[in-house]
């Protein structure tokens, strides 16, 4: 296992941090075109806050494989009189997804009624803000900007912009000759969100909703990533100097992606939904708050992973993993949350998957603990680590 995360996993930090440095102004030129080409949006349209937002594994130290890709939220300016309203879509959407409906200071007014003709959808009788909408407007918004980034950055990179319909848009970042020592190539996923206040967002969920659910363009996700980042920092201040914690992470995804290439549809997908990066991390942060934090420490690496491993097949089994912010009163005081995560009903992340299907994926979760030397072994060759093409 401390040979599989040496040679496979473990990403150089040298690397790392060229190319998140490299990212953080390329998009910050991006951000700065945008935000200049919408100074005066008008009072009924949408604009850039003119910031950035670094999330994800990369900026988690748990990133596993290859510094070439980086999660970035773009914080959306709603016009001045209106403000967001979230609320639960009960019903509506998988679990875990919202509506955002608006208020007008001022009472709705004829002068509302060019945004939410852009920008809302009906649902219910009322009018909610869309997130296909507003992910169209925000990839335009971008694409219509490149051309000044471009000009400026030539001599250091060449940019381009791809989207994928449903998806956030992706920058594709070359770097030039001799501009950085690590010549790879990046591709950044620029999120749009929309900000509540307290480091919350909302993000747009994926267009594959539950079968026959209504303008399933109205929904969105909760992004809570400061939060986590919050929650990593605490733990590691808490942790032994040596913790192992964030090393079983980045080996459960590395086990997980090379099982992947010995199922066969339609569970490989399957496999890959239920055991999530953001499951894995759900779990991971649940077991760590169960028992003392020493037990972490790196001479017991082997110990804590198994115990990650037989925590995430009871959770498949019972098929029940809640989602460590939302409506948790056991986060640890030192991690301020905000109210309304506080408040909010509590999420089962593994509701959308029915039995057979959890029932299948912890046995072979455990299967693939069982075996891993030989899957290390099997599928650790250059044909099986070809990174997979993007969207």
């Amino acid at each position: 296992l401390e040979r599989f995360h040496a040679r496979q996993l473990r990403v150089s930090p040298h690397v790392l941090g060229h190319s998140k440095a490299h990212v953080g102004r390329v998009v910050a030129e991006l951000v700065r075109a945008a935000k200049a080409q919408g100074l005066q949006p008008g009072p009924l349209a949408l604009s850039l806050r003119g910031d950035f937002v670094r999330i994800g594994s990369a900026y988690e130290q748990h990133k596993v494989r290859s510094p070439d890709c980086f999660d970035i939220l773009v914080p959306l300016r709603l016009p001045p009189h209106l403000e967001p309203q979230p609320r639960c879509a009960d019903g509506l959407g998988p679990c875990g997804a919202f509506v955002c409906g608006l208020r007008a200071r001022d009472g709705w007014t004829r002068r509302c009624r060019p945004f939410a003709e852009g920008f809302c959808v009906e649902l219910l009788g009322r009018s909610h803000l869309s997130s296909g909408l507003v992910l169209r407007w925000f990839q335009g918004h971008l694409q219509r900007c490149l051309g000044a980034v471009r000009y400026r950055l030539q001599e250091r990179c060449r940019v381009s912009l791809s989207a994928c319909p449903g998806h956030p848009p992706t920058l594709h970042i070359l770097p030039c000759s001799d501009y950085v020592c690590c010549h790879i190539s990046m591709a950044v996923r620029l999120i749009p969100a929309i900000p509540l206040g307290d480091a919350l967002y909302l993000t747009a969920l994926p267009p594959q909703g539950p079968h026959g659910s209504p303008a399933p363009e109205a929904l969105w996700g909760l992004n809570a990533s400061r939060q986590e980042q919050r929650l990593l920092g605490w733990l590691k201040e808490q942790a032994p100097a040596s913790s192992c914690h964030l090393k079983c992470l980045q080996i459960l995804k590395g086990l997980r992606d090379l099982r992947r290439h010995g199922l066969e549809e339609p569970f490989c997908s399957q496999w890959g939904r239920v055991l999530s990066s953001y499951v894995l991390k759900t779990a991971l942060f649940s077991l760590l708050l169960q028992g003392p934090l020493e037990a972490w420490d790196e001479r017991f690496l082997v110990e804590r992973l198994e115990d990650l491993v037989l925590y995430l097949r009871d959770c498949l089994r019972k098929q029940v993993l809640m989602d460590f912010f939302l409506g948790n009163a056991s986060v640890p005081e030192a991690v301020a949350l905000p109210r309304f995560l506080k408040e909010a009903a509590p999420v089962n992340l593994l509701s959308t998957f029915d039995g057979p299907t959890l029932d299948l994926v912890a046995f072979q979760l455990v299967s693939t603990w069982i075996q891993a030397p030989h899957i290390i072994r099997m599928y650790s060759s250059p044909r099986y680590l070809r990174p997979e093409p993007g969207p």
